[in-house]
């Protein structure tokens, strides 16, 4: 009897244990990434998200990328006191910076390598994921200086206007098309947290 007793409170203590670990690695998927996940591009942006000129007042030079992590937008400098702006995805708290820095390279439909860091935080995340519709860094990628950091595209457009990133920046596939085929190499980025007063 006593061994029954013993083999039916290890079966309940195995079965506890594997409910928590299901349980705990549910609460730990991102929901900033999800490999293999095809954008829905008919997906509508509230109009706050939405590519669209604006008056921007700045001393910076037309050509300038300037991201707002405060205000979710990423500013295209032009002419004449405007910018194009885009609604972007930016970091959770704690995973936000700020710098200048400038764009050391652009590629089309980019592979992923998640970074060692990002594996530690996310295990269940590929290795290598190469590019296509299904991968987390969308369409287009501009890397940012010699960081690990990058403004790229999504297939999750509906996190355009959250904080959901390990500290890249995200636009929905259109857009990071449209803001690619703007700026070349080189590009200046000025990457804020709070607002200009």
């Amino acid at each position: 009897m006593t061994k029954l007793r013993h083999l039916i409170w290890m079966l309940m203590a195995a079965m506890g244990l594997l409910l928590s670990t299901s349980h705990s690695y549910a609460q730990s998927q991102d929901r900033g990434d999800q490999p293999g996940l095809v954008a829905d591009d008919s997906y509508q942006l509230d109009p706050e998200w939405q590519k669209q000129m604006v008056l921007y007042r700045t001393n910076e030079p037309p050509g300038t990328i300037i991201i707002s992590t405060a205000e979710r937008h990423l500013y295209l400098i032009q002419p004449g006191g405007r910018a194009l702006r885009y609604g972007i995805g930016v970091g959770r708290d704690g995973f936000q910076w700020q710098g200048l820095l400038t764009i050391t390279n652009k590629k089309e439909w980019p592979d992923w390598t998640p970074p060692p860091e990002m594996i530690a935080r996310q295990p269940y995340l590929p290795r290598f994921m190469a590019g296509g519709p299904g991968n987390p860094l969308g369409a287009r990628a501009m890397y940012l200086g010699a960081t690990v950091y990058r403004i790229h595209g999504t297939n999750l457009p509906e996190t355009i206007g959250t904080k959901v990133s390990s500290g890249c920046f995200r636009l929905v596939n259109a857009d990071v098309t449209d803001l690619y085929n703007r700026v070349p190499i080189g590009t200046k980025v000025i990457v804020r947290q709070k607002p200009e007063l």
